[in-house]
């Protein structure tokens, strides 16, 4: 049965964001921002080497600073991750999440050991693109023609046994709605073979509040990172606030075999994550399916 389309499901963005990118934010404590990015600099710095080493040692053991990287810099951050559900314990598999920010990486590295697919471009950017680099993300190239190659590239990390988080949207949003999601990376799942079907779950983020108060359509760019802000500006500004509570909700595994069509199993994920940010930013969690637990971290 079909869920029928959450409004929170939009083909553009085409609003101008609601809090002008380059604008100074009205509240927050610049003492705050200077004490965060300081001290997250420095964990940076100081596992850095560390992770480098590990690659080169003992490269099966690749996920313990990144994990424990993640967890430090949520809570350096002020960033409080609500997780609802359980994620799948079954490997390999292919996390699909909406994606709003570059908090979105902290928030669901901090939950569960994964590497990332992400756009060529995210190696080239000066220090994150090393630091993808030592998560070992997978990077591709998001043209048309360069499809099966992306796809190999996915399948071969699937292989080994690899847990990775695919945004299908192909890129980030306003934090208030989901774009419509690509279903070209997860012909992944096409190649896996039928004995072994490659198990993906859904996976929904929502940033609902800060320092206790709903964070409205209004200032959630305060979270979101879109079209054309500035990363820096926008690091400063989220730093100087206080603390910011964000939902990730994970939802039942599926596999292709379950669905008519790759499309099909695009739309059903498409579908699951939306109702789920709908859900956190509506403050209806208690509507989730029963089965769902919730934890805080």
């Amino acid at each position: 049965m079909s869920l029928a389309e959450p409004r929170s499901i939009s083909q553009e963005i085409t609003d101008d964001p609601p809090l002008a990118p380059s604008g100074v934010t009205p509240f927050g404590s610049s003492y705050l921002g200077f004490f965060r990015l300081s001290l997250y600099g420095l964990v940076t710095l100081v596992l850095t080497p560390v992770q480098i080493l590990i690659l080169l040692v003992a490269r099966r053991f690749w996920w313990v600073v990144p994990y424990a990287y993640h967890k430090l810099c949520c809570r350096i951050m002020g960033l409080r991750v609500r997780v609802v559900g359980s994620p799948t314990k079954e490997r390999p598999v292919l996390f699909v999440s909406n994606h709003v920010s570059y908090l979105d990486i902290p928030a669901l590295g901090s939950v569960v050991p994964v590497s990332f697919v992400a756009k060529t471009e995210v190696a080239q950017w000066p220090g994150y693109g090393l630091l993808a680099k030592l998560q070992r993300t997978v990077f591709v190239d998001r043209r048309r023609n360069t499809t099966r190659k992306q796809r190999d590239s996915i399948h071969a990390r699937l292989v080994a046994g690899d847990a990775l988080v695919l945004f299908p949207e192909g890129t980030s949003n306003d934090g208030n709605r989901i774009l419509p999601f690509r279903s070209a990376l997860l012909s992944v799942a096409e190649a896996a073979p039928a004995a072994r079907p490659l198990v993906i779950q859904p996976v929904s983020i929502a940033y609902t509040s800060v320092n206790g108060v709903a964070l409205g359509w209004g200032l959630r760019p305060l979270v979101a990172w879109y079209g054309g802000m500035e990363l820096g500006g926008h690091l400063w500004r989220f730093t100087r606030l206080g603390r910011v509570e964000v939902v990730v909700q994970f939802h039942d595994e599926a596999r292709l075999g379950d669905f008519p069509s790759r499309k099909e199993l695009t739309r059903h994920c498409q579908e699951a994550v939306a109702g789920g940010v709908d859900r956190a930013l509506g403050g209806r969690l208690l509507a989730a399916p029963p089965d769902l637990k919730e934890s805080q971290l």
